[in-house]
């Protein structure tokens, strides 16, 4: 295994497909990656925790490397509305919502996906340069969009049924 580390670290060092200071997302964790060397690299997770990582798990396992893609990454926040609401009225609300965010950059929209079991589902979607704090600003949009919510009377469901009962 030893022997594995030490090559896979010599590819990571010389392709170049993952550098010091790249996000990455390994095993579903996303870390910023921030020493290279023969054998392992260590990175800091979301958590600020110094993980000491293998180079053959780079090299051998699928790893999304978030640095490569555009400027910005598109995220998404689902969210359900009660039957009844004003849909217009929601996708205005959702948008002008990322839009007041600053780390929400781009093109703004809100959708109307589904009539789902309890709910009327939207997905709200913005980009962000901001990749390796993501979930701060999700619960900052959040935030906002409950807020708007609460302002314009439009209620968020919780799941319910009916039981009838035959006699």
């Amino acid at each position: 295994q030893t022997f594995n580390d030490i090559i896979s670290g010599i590819i990571l060092l010389t392709e170049g497909t993952t550098k010091v200071g790249d996000v990455l997302e390994v095993e579903n964790d996303v870390v910023l990656v921030k020493h290279i060397g023969l054998r392992t690299s260590k990175v800091v997770n979301r958590d600020d925790v110094m993980i000491i990582v293998p180079n053959s798990l780079i090299t051998t396992t699928k790893v999304i490397n978030w640095s490569h893609q555009s400027d910005t990454i598109r995220f998404k926040i689902n969210v359900g509305v009660a039957y009844g609401s004003d849909v217009d009225l929601v996708v205005r609300l959702l948008e002008e919502s990322a839009n007041e965010h600053k780390d929400a950059a781009g093109n703004v929209e809100a959708r109307f996906i589904n009539f789902g079991d309890s709910s009327l589902d939207f997905q709200l979607l913005f980009f962000s340069k901001n990749v390796f704090r993501i979930e701060t600003t999700l619960s900052d949009i959040r935030k906002i969009i409950n807020r708007k919510f609460i302002e314009n009377n439009v209620k968020i469901p919780f799941p319910q049924m009916d039981v009838h009962l035959d006699k």
